[in-house]
């Protein structure tokens, strides 16, 4: 299954195949044009300030993802930036234009795909999909013509004819993306899609995710899964209690709190030497040993990695096993925040 754009899209012919791709966060997206603008946004619900003054942009071909615990605004968030919930404050506009909740034309540019199942559990696929269709305005041959290549995008041509309660969860969750497509968006929202999905079907919608970003989609994508930013998005905004509480790349946000790549190496020789050559190695941090290992402070471990082998190479040790820890989001929220992001799902 891939939820690629489609034969007519605009993506270059010499894109360069999935597994030759820059990874999120290692490529140059903000450079591109704003296509969406998000600015001081801000929700109350009675005494309950659900969103406070959150601003962000994603560029064309950007993966932004909204990082945080059930309850942090990330639904709210999403919901005033589509138009779909009058905001108290702040504004938003894509392309430049302004969207709010009676923005039609502006939000035409808009592929929203809510936490909630937005089908009809009594139609067929193919009668969801004309029905959406319609609803944005499509009609005729146009339409026809669409829902074949959203179909055949989502990996369920053969399904088209059966009732959508017969479909599996992740069924339902592709068909669910397959509407946002219908229309051929600007910006894809996209709202904890892989909630209650099977392993599988979760794969195979976080890789299609991934290929739309590459053929220059932008996407604003909310989770609480933090091994789901990490593998998906370009810059990732940590939200907690309605409030960004910090914004960057996953490295750029490891790195704004101090925290060091760890490079443990199980060695066999005269370990003093090794500590010493690697102390010498330019970048090194700090040198130690845990477990009978020796562990390496790095700032980049993977542009630091064949320095140190050489280095410990060329102090007479063999290598006989490397480990690369990377700190990862859970340690920024939890820096941020003062407690675990898996702690606040309970």
């Amino acid at each position: 299954m891939s939820l690629t754009a489609g034969p007519d899209a605009d993506a270059p012919a010499d894109r360069p195949e999935a597994e030759d791709a820059p990874a999120p966060g290692e490529r140059s997206v903000t450079d591109g044009p704003v296509v969406l603008h998000a600015r001081d946004l801000r929700k109350r619900f009675g005494s309950i300030e659900a969103v406070r003054g959150v601003s962000f942009e994603i560029h064309e071909g950007e993966t932004y993802g909204l990082l945080g615990p059930n309850g942090a605004g990330k639904t709210t968030t999403i919901s005033m930036v589509c138009g779909l919930l009058a905001r108290d404050g702040g504004e938003v506009t894509l392309d430049g234009a302004p969207i709010d909740v009676g923005a039609v034309a502006a939000k035409a540019g808009i592929g929203f795909v809510p936490q909630e199942l937005a089908i009809y559990p009594d139609l067929t696929g193919r009668e969801n999909l004309a029905f959406f269709g319609r609803l944005y305005g499509l009609s005729g041959a146009t339409l026809k013509t669409r829902m074949a290549e959203v179909l055949a995008l989502i990996g369920l041509t053969e399904r088209a004819g059966d009732r959508v309660e017969k479909y599996s969860g992740g069924m339902q969750r592709r068909l669910n993306i397959g509407i946002g497509l219908l229309h051929r968006p600007r910006l894809l929202l996209l709202d904890e899609p892989t909630v209650g999905v099977d392993p599988q079907s979760r794969n195979a919608i976080l890789e299609s995710i991934a290929e739309l970003g590459r053929q220059g989609l932008a996407i604003l994508y909310t989770t609480h899964y933090i091994e789901e930013a990490e593998r998906l998005c370009d810059r990732v905004g940590i939200i907690d209690a309605g409030e960004i509480r910090a914004e960057g790349t996953r490295r750029d946000l490891v790195a704004s709190i101090g925290q060091r790549d760890r490079v443990r190496l199980e060695v066999t020789g005269e370990l003093a030497r090794a500590e010493a050559a690697l102390r010498a190695v330019p970048g090194v941090t700090d040198v130690g040993f845990r477990h009978g290992e020796l562990e390496v402070l790095v700032a980049d471990a993977r542009g630091m990695l064949p320095r140190l082998l050489a280095a410990v190479d060329a102090a007479g040790v063999v290598v006989r096993r490397v480990d690369v820890v990377e700190p990862d989001l859970e340690a920024v929220f939890l820096h941020l925040t003062g407690r675990a992001l898996r702690d606040t799902t309970e």
